[in-house]
């Protein structure tokens, strides 16, 4: 006789039912037991809020955590969301600056080519640039320019925008430029607004250094150098660039001269420098004897005056010699 196997459905079909019988009849009672309005029946329900919402805290702290978690996140998205569009923003300004040193650039070019001059006071010779020194201890480089253009040591030189350097070494046709950021370059500057004097010292590196400055805490990055025109060496007024706080905690330049494209250098006619061709010059001379007078009274006193002795024992009477003829002479007895 075969046996009837009983699978799992058969059983767990009743159970359920039971289970959502039950429930139903949970539900119904809660229903019923909130809706009837009695007295008993309320503090009923307060004493089961009191005894079993309490209870609950530590079921519920996940979910705070939970919603406060949702919450961190949905802030985190807005910050990154700002964070891109800040960098989106700040990446459009860096072309938009970009382009606006070019421009700045193209138009100091088209003022050069047109002759334009941008200070009354000053003229100016174009050359280009021939070569580079190449040395890292010598900075310079080569103009085709000379002292046939009328090219003068310690002239400054820019390229439309900043300063670049000085003349120093000039030739029939070529003349050399040191650049600001060689070591023998000192240039007196003026820090705006605060007015502050300072040198700008050359050290072979893109950032020079400011040294001598009268009070550092009135200067702050960004602040604007200009040459002061101090020395009579350049003229005042001069664009040099912008103050940057160095790697080594000290106060830098941010040259405006763009060194990456030197082509075509002003060479400003600035002031007639006169060279010292005899170092003894700048030494005081001697005094000079005091001229003879040549007057009527020195002409009587010197008649009235005792004849002088002169060597052998003779002496000459003093006088004019023509009017009272020749002198006598006396031996000593």
């Amino acid at each position: 006789m075969a046996r009837t196997r009983i699978g799992p459905e058969e059983f767990s079909r009743p159970l359920r039912r039971l289970l959502v019988g039950l429930a139903v009849l949970l539900l119904l009672g809660l229903f019923l037991l909130w809706r009837i309005d009695s007295p008993r029946v309320e503090r009923f329900r307060a004493a089961l809020i009191d005894a079993v919402v309490p209870n609950l805290d530590w079921a519920l702290r996940p979910v705070t955590a939970f919603a406060g978690m949702i919450d961190d996140f949905q802030s985190y998205t807005r910050i990154y969301e700002q964070n891109q569009e800040l960098k989106r923003e700040l990446q459009q300004m860096k072309a938009w600056k970009e382009a606006a040193l070019q421009l700045e650039q193209k138009n100091a070019r088209l003022l050069d080519l047109n002759k334009v001059r941008l200070d009354p006071k000053l003229t100016y010779v174009t050359g280009v640039v021939m070569a580079d020194s190449g040395s890292p201890f010598r900075q310079s480089v080569l103009l085709n320019v000379g002292a046939r253009d009328g090219i003068r040591d310690g002239w400054a030189t820019m390229d439309g925008i900043g300063l670049v350097g000085r003349i120093s070494g000039v030739g029939q046709r070529t003349s050399r430029v040191i650049l600001v950021t060689d070591t023998n370059s000192r240039i007196p500057v003026t820090i705006q607004p605060s007015g502050q004097k300072a040198i700008l010292s050359g050290d072979n590196s893109p950032l020079p250094p400011l040294e001598f400055i009268e009070n550092t805490d009135e200067v702050r990055p960004g602040d604007r150098v200009v040459t002061s025109g101090d020395g009579g060496v350049f003229p005042a007024g001069l664009l040099v660039g912008q103050v940057a706080l160095g790697t080594d905690k000290r106060l830098r330049v941010v040259l405006a001269a763009d060194y990456q494209r030197l082509e075509f250098l002003r060479v400003l006619r600035s002031h007639e420098l006169e060279p010292i061709t005899d170092p003894g010059s700048l030494i005081a001379p001697p005094l000079l004897p005091p001229l003879p007078d040549t007057s009527a009274e020195s002409a009587e006193r010197a008649a009235k005056a005792p004849p002088a002795r002169t060597e052998g024992g003779n002496v000459e009477a003093a006088g004019s010699g023509d009017g009272e003829g020749p002198a006598e002479e006396a031996v000593d007895g």
